[in-house]
């Protein structure tokens, strides 16, 4: 029970992590680099009752980590974008095709 519960808790990261990550990819102008978002925008693509829980900020906690998201603050909010040394990355964490 413990590892199947485990194991659902990974894959609802992940799914979480490539959500927010392809928004990021779809947004316009596209946000690698210097063109960044709001912070709090990162979570508006989820479903309302992942909003604001512990699965979500860790899952935004790992992308920082994996250095797939870079944070910077501006006009004092917490702004990110994609990093752009990391695409190659970021392609293959979700199964895309390199570009």
């Amino acid at each position: 029970m413990f590892l199947w519960f485990n194991f659902k808790k990974i894959m609802e990261k992940r799914v979480i992590q490539e959500k927010i990550l392809r928004k990021l990819m779809a947004m316009k102008p596209l946000k690698w680099g210097e063109s960044h978002t709001e912070k709090t925008n990162l979570v508006k693509g989820l479903p309302s009752h992942l909003r604001g829980e512990k699965i979500v900020e860790k899952a935004i906690k790992e992308l920082y980590q994996k250095e797939f998201l870079i944070r910077s603050k501006k006009t004092g909010e917490w702004h990110v974008s994609l990093n752009p040394q990391k695409k190659k990355e970021i392609y293959r964490f979700l199964r895309l095709p390199p570009k």
